[in-house]
């Protein structure tokens, strides 16, 4: 018989108390092994790394943070990942022992009817491809410096955003400290953020994309997906040969190389995208055996939506490419829930999405803005910290048309620690005063519970969205502001998919790509705040105010006291605001609404003179719809001349010119008087 949850609970704290007692005094040598791999970064997997040697970058980043708060905080997620590791170690021992006595039959069958289902709506007719920059920022430098094409240099300071190749050469990569990044190359040359020359780049880039597919779209300022599959059959032309085309004038007309991956979905096409980096292309044959072959033997860190922690987890018990991920099928759904399930089973099959539309036609999920700062914890100081960020998302939710019925507090303590609560207004919101209003209470429960609590960050968020977007025109015809129409997507009769409102088929890859996405923003995040902490006690250090422990010399406080690290106004850092996709999405998001408004200015309407609705400023239609409202106009009066001239005529007849009735004599006047008619039934 299959023992109780809280048996499993149980036996998972005993294996966990066994192997890591907490808090131990000292981690065990395993514990420091997978310490080191995690703070090798969230880009491990960056193209120019194959010949580096990997332990000895973990051990200058291991020594180079050891003792911060950063690697302090990092040591303690570790630890806790290790004891949720045992957990479902000793979870999987327990259903390995139900399988040894015949059990988990059920378990498996259905595995097998979701892949079966899987199986039958597999698409293997478009042509998919995903198109990446190769260093993009790094390659935009180089226009204007050629110099540094042949030595090694980054984009950014606190943490780098892009490398050139030559730095990777040396374990440099995208997501890495920059002081850390020093250490390894001390040649390393640093260069600042110009997000508007990349902006204006990537315009250049997009300007080639949209001859291939108008409807293609942006991941991210340096990344696209296309759907090619019209365009190979108006020309009469290969995949391959599009898109090497494709290259060819991008490179061009933008003077920078990019990379791409073909194949039949959206998944694979950016796997494929980094397996012939810088300037190359690769084509992943669409045909099932192929790209069964092709997952089987893929590292599960190369998918897009498995990062570090789940690629430990899924290590843990011995998946470390897509194909054990089938061995292990009947397993997945108690170990790590049926989202994660079906997200696996979709992985090892090579199924992914083929629907490629403009980003900024996505549904969104939510609405958020957050800010880093000094360390804040006198409660003045935080209401307006609060009543700042509420501000700030109220730009948002109008800039994007959305109110929200839920509302989440996100804060970071100075330990790292990162706690949200979220709360249910009684209507949607959008307005400062109702997010602040609503935020604050969430807050003040944090200042009560600790007491003395220090704020690193702070951020406001609005999930389960209600549009606020009006279509074109109202019911009488009147013109409102345009929106973007959403193509509607179509699938085989028969075909067991999942799809949304609009018709697009829904996969349980965003869940897990938007953690992954989260889960590297949060790591770069507190990189930056490593860094300027580093540079801070490395300023001290030459003025002399702290040795080289870091221990204050003399009365004068350090510049470090005197001054925040991170501007109390609450901007973001560098990494925040130019290396992901939010702030490339809400540029798209920008673009698309100030079209529509331009559309909307478009949309001249000529009142009609007959009926005075409004109608479209176009000539010949505005001259045949007066035609039609004096026709209706000359019925009309025809209609009322014949009625008056009728009832004219009934005015000046005698009163009893009735048509009699066979048989019955003339009614007789009596003097006015009517005769009284009897019922039928008296």
């Amino acid at each position: 018989m299959p023992r109780h949850n809280d048996d499993l609970a149980t036996e998972a704290e005993v294996a966990v108390a066994e192997d890591n007692p907490l808090p131990p005094t000292a981690p065990a040598a395993s514990q420091y092994h997978t310490l080191k791999y995690s703070l090798l970064g969230p880009s491990l997997t960056k193209s120019g790394q194959d010949g580096v040697d990997q332990k000895k970058v973990s051990e200058i980043i291991y020594n180079a943070s050891k003792g911060s708060k950063y690697f302090n905080n990092e040591e303690h997620k570790d630890k806790n990942l290790t004891v949720k590791i045992n957990r479902i170690l000793a979870k999987k021992r327990e259903l390995q022992r139900i399988e040894a006595q015949g059990g988990l039959k059920q378990e498996r069958k259905k595995a097998d009817d979701y892949i079966a289902e899987l199986e039958y709506s597999r698409d293997l007719s478009q042509a998919i491809v995903h198109i990446d920059c190769d260093a993009f920022y790094a390659a935009v430098e180089e226009l204007d410096r050629p110099e540094l094409k042949d030595v090694p240099f980054a984009v950014g300071v606190g943490v780098l955003t892009t490398c050139n190749y030559e730095a990777r050469k040396f374990g440099c990569r995208s997501g890495m400290a920059g002081f850390v990044a020093d250490k390894l190359c001390p040649e390393l040359i640093h260069i600042p953020l110009n997000f508007e020359k990349y902006t204006a780049k990537a315009k250049e880039v997009r300007a080639v994309l949209e001859q291939y597919d108008p409807r293609f779209e942006s991941a991210s300022i340096d990344e696209a997906y296309l759907n090619i599959t019209q365009y190979c059959q108006d020309h009469n032309m290969e995949p391959e040969d599009v898109v090497e085309q494709m290259r060819a004038e991008v490179h061009l007309e933008a003077k920078i190389t990019i990379s791409a991956g073909i194949a039949a979905n959206a998944k694979l096409a950016k796997i494929c995208s980094n397996k012939n980096k810088p300037n190359g292309q690769y084509k992943l044959p669409s045909d099932r055996a192929s790209i069964i072959g092709f997952m089987r033997h893929l590292p599960t860190r190369k998918v897009n939506g498995i990062g570090r922690v789940f690629e430990r987890e899924l290590d843990a018990i011995g998946i470390k490419t897509c194909g054990d991920i089938y061995d292990q099928r009947h397993y997945l759904n108690a170990l790590f829930g049926e989202k994660a399930f079906q997200f696996l089973m979709s992985v090892h099959l090579g199924l992914g999405r083929t629907d490629v539309r403009p980003v900024e036609e996505h549904e969104r999920k939510s609405v958020g803005t957050e800010s880093t700062f000094h360390d804040m914890e006198n409660p003045e100081d935080l209401r307006a910290k609060l009543r700042w960020t509420a501000e700030e998302l109220e730009k948002d939710m109008k800039r994007t048309e959305f109110k929200g019925r839920t509302l989440v507090l996100k804060i970071k303590l100075h330990t790292y620690e990162v706690l949200n609560r979220q709360i249910q207004p009684p209507k949607a919101v959008y307005t400062a005063d109702d997010l602040f209003h609503y935020a604050w209470p969430m807050l003040q429960k944090y200042i009560k519970e600790l007491p003395g609590m220090k704020l690193r960050l702070m951020g406001l968020r609005c999930t389960h969205l209600v549009s606020m977007k009006k279509g074109d025109v109202d019911f009488f015809g009147r013109a409102r502001q345009l929106t973007s129409e959403l193509s509607k997507g179509g699938y085989p009769d028969g075909a067991k998919v999942d799809v949304d409102e609009e018709g697009w088929q829904k996969w349980p890859d965003e869940e897990f790509e938007y953690a992954a996405r989260m889960e590297k923003e949060e790591e770069m995040e507190e990189l930056e705040r490593l860094s300027q902490q580093q540079e801070q006690q490395k300023q001290d250090y030459e003025h002399g105010y702290v040795d080289e422990e870091g221990d204050e010399n003399g009365d004068q406080p350090p510049p470090s006291a005197q001054k925040p690290k991170y501007d109390p106004d609450g901007a973001p850092s560098d990494y925040r605001r130019y290396g992901n996709g939010f702030a490339w999405r809400s540029i798209l998001e920008e673009e698309a609404a100030q079209a529509a408004q331009e559309a909307k200015v478009l949309i001249e309407q000529w009142n009609c003179p007959i009926c005075s609705m409004p109608q479209p400023a176009e000539e010949r239609q505005f001259n045949e719809h007066i035609d039609g409202c004096l026709s209706r106009q000359t019925i009309k009066e025809i209609v009322r001349t014949t009625d008056d001239e009728t009832a004219e005529a009934r005015s000046t007849q005698p009163a009893n010119t009735a048509k009699r009735k066979r048989g019955r004599p003339p009614a007789v006047n009596t003097g006015g008087a009517e005769r009284r008619k009897k019922a039928f039934f008296a």
